[in-house]
C-alpha cells in the first residue's frame, strides 16, 4: 500500500492473510512492514512482523487483522518456499538501512543461477533468491549515487538495474524506503486506487463487504498493489510484464 494519508490495511490485509494457507497455497511464512507515520508525514521508523507459520493460521496476522496500524507504505508478503528452507530469516519483507532510511523488499518469484558479487555492507542472513537480489540492489543503489537521490532518480537507476536481475526468471517484487514504493511485474501484478468518492468493496478471499467510505474522508487516496485481485468488485489494473512504477502520495507517478 501507498497513501497520501496514514491510512490503516486492516481491510487488506483480512483478505490477503487468507492466501497463506486457507484460500491460497502460500503457506510457508509471512511478514508484513509498516513505515511508522510520523503526523501527517511519512516516517523513517519501520514496524516489521515475520512469521514461519501460515498467515491464515498465525496468531500475529490475527492481531493484525483487528489492529489499525496508520502508514503511508506497506509492504505484505506470503511465502511458497522455492530457493531457500521454511525457516524465520527466510519470510519477506526483508529491511534493510541505506542512507539513514530503512529499505524493505518483498520478490515473488523464482530465480535461476543467480549468483552476483556481493562486496559491500549489504549480506543475506537467509538462503533465499529474494534477499540475495535485494542485497545486490541496494549495493548498486549505493555505487550508483554519492548521496541521497530522488525518487525520480531512483526509479531511473532501478530501470537500470531491475532487468540484470529479471533475465534469470519471475521478479515481480515490491520496494519501498517510506517515501516511495516501487512495484515490478515480471509475470504478474494488479493495482487498484482508491480515492473519493469511496464504494462499496467486496473481498474475494472473506465474505466481507465494508463502505469504504465509511472508513476514509475525503482528501483520503491511497494504492493497493498484489498478485491478484483483493476484490471483486473494484477496477484493478494489470501491470505489463517488465513494467516498473513508482507510487508516491497515493498515486502512480507519469
Amino acid at each position: 500500500m501507498n497513501s497520501l494519508l496514514p491510512a490503516s490495511l486492516t481491510l487488506s490485509f483480512t483478505g490477503f492473510s487468507q492466501r497463506g494457507g486457507c484460500t491460497d497455497h502460500h503457506a510457508d511464512g509471512w511478514g508484513i512492514a509498516f513505515f511508522e507515520s510520523d503526523g501527517p508525514r511519512p516516517g523513517k521508523a519501520v514496524r516489521h512482523f515475520v512469521d514461519k507459520e501460515s498467515a491464515a493460521t498465525s496468531p500475529i496476522a490475527k492481531m493484525l487483522r483487528s489492529y489499525p496500524i496508520k502508514s503511508h507504505n506497506v509492504v505484505a508478503h506470503v511465502r511458497k518456499a522455492t530457493v531457500g528452507s521454511v525457516a524465520l530469516e527466510n519470510c519477506h519483507p526483508f529491511v534493510r538501512e541505506l542512507w539513514g532510511r530503512y529499505w524493505v523488499f518483498a520478490h515473488n518469484g523464482d530465480l535461476k543461477d543467480f549468483s552476483p558479487a556481493l562486496h559491500g555492507a549489504f549480506k543475506p542472513v537467509g538462503d533465499t533468491d529474494s534477499e540475495l537480489a535485494f542485497c545486490w540492489l541496494l549495493q548498486e543503489l549505493n555505487k550508483s549515487h554519492a548521496g541521497v537521490p530522488s525518487v525520480e532518480e531512483l526509479t531511473h537507476t532501478l530501470r537500470e538495474l531491475v532487468p540484470r536481475i529479471a533475465r534469470h526468471g519471475t521478479f515481480n517484487f515490491l520496494l519501498s524506503n517510506g517515501q516511495a514504493l516501487w512495484a515490478h511485474a515480471s509475470t504478474k501484478l494488479h493495482y487498484v486506487l482508491r480515492q473519493h468518492p469511496f464504494t462499496q468493496v467486496q473481498l474475494k478471499d472473506e465474505d466481507v463487504s465494508v463502505n469504504l467510505a465509511d472508513l476514509n474522508g475525503p482528501e483520503d487516496r491511497l494504492a493497493i498493489v498484489v498478485t491478484e485481485p483483493l476484490t471483486t468488485n473494484e477496477q484493478w489494473v494489470a501491470m505489463a510484464p517488465g513494467e516498473l512504477t513508482v507510487f508516491v502520495d497515493g498515486c502512480p507517478l507519469a
